[in-house]
């Protein structure tokens, strides 16, 4: 018994080190992607960057159900939901690349970092699910963390500052919803209804805002959307391998390194107010990641993220 333990407790540490290996490889991508999305939004609008990436998205999950079959692909539990999840974080990562463009990487992310704590304070009152005492502190010190970036009172609430926070509460909201169809569907079911629907909200409202582009903005566009693919499929490959609570803190690896190129690559600046709150805002769910982890094994059953 002692040996079959030994085994079962080596599996899960090679599951779970699997687990975050994929998850670091994920936000390193999508950080690089955070990275080329300004670029192009630099000179191009953020809704035509959004359908190229949907576009070749939609286009692989538009083969992989013809083999899977259509069906069998989009059955879901939850299919007003699932629809609902494509056409929000379409939109959202349209708001999230002008504010990238607007407000810059760092400081966008120093905000959007807080979106997880969001989650927790409205996964009680949308999901039902119970938030501690403990979790709760955690969502307090972390909004003490946005008001440093934000100071209000200090400045004025400029509209590159309101595009940020908007994204963050659209993603905070697109990530409820995930969870909630969780329930009742497979990853991959997500995976599929996300990219249709998501594609089809693009092709319908990006050729208003089409643009020419350079040779070097092409083949940029291309690695955008090669890394989209790839990314989402890690992404996948790690919530298959871990527990959620055992990986999902590794998110934050995309706040530092994306900030990190805005910084280096693009000559950003971020205020000592920018950067303390962040890190408020980071350490804060850090811990609610930790209790989470805490709680779920104190119940006895972990939790599985899609």
């Amino acid at each position: 018994m002692a040996n079959t333990l030994a085994a079962t407790t080596s599996a899960g540490a090679t599951n779970t080190l699997r687990g975050v290996a994929f998850m670091v490889a994920a936000m390193i991508i999508f950080a690089a992607q955070d990275g080329l999305s300004k670029a192009l939004a630099d000179n191009h609008s953020a809704i035509f960057v959004t359908m190229w990436r949907y576009w070749a998205f939609g286009g692989v999950c538009l083969v992989l159900l013809w083999r899977k079959g259509f069906r069998a692909g989009l059955t879901s539990g939850q299919p007003r939901l699932q629809m609902l999840r494509g056409v929000l974080l379409a939109l959202e990562i349209c708001v999230a690349i002008a504010a990238f463009a607007l407000l810059g990487l760092a400081p966008s992310h120093a905000i959007f970092a807080f979106m997880p704590l969001l989650v927790v304070a409205l996964s009680g009152p949308v999901l039902g699910e119970k938030v501690g005492w403990r979790r709760w502190s955690a969502v307090g010190v972390g909004l003490i963390g946005m008001m440093l970036i934000i100071r209000p009172g200090t400045r004025a609430l400029t509209p590159e500052l309101g595009v940020a926070i908007l994204g963050m509460f659209m993603f905070a909201a697109y990530q409820l919803m995930t969870r909630r169809v969780a329930r009742t569907d497979a990853a991959m079911t997500s995976f599929y209804y996300t990219g249709v629907f998501g594609a089809v909200t693009m092709t319908l409202i990006g050729p208003w805002f089409w643009s020419s582009m350079s040779g070097l903005e092409m083949a940029m566009l291309a690695v955008l959307c090669v890394t989209g693919m790839s990314g989402h499929f890690l992404l996948i490959k790690a919530f298959e391998a871990a527990e959620a609570s055992a990986i999902q803190p590794f998110s934050y690896l995309q706040t530092v390194m994306a900030s990190a190129i805005g910084v280096v690559i693009f000559g950003e600046v971020m205020s000592a107010w920018t950067v303390l709150g962040g890190a408020i805002i980071i350490g804060a769910g850090l811990f609610a990641f930790w209790r989470e982890r805490v709680r779920a094994k104190a119940s006895g059953h972990p939790t599985v993220g899609t």
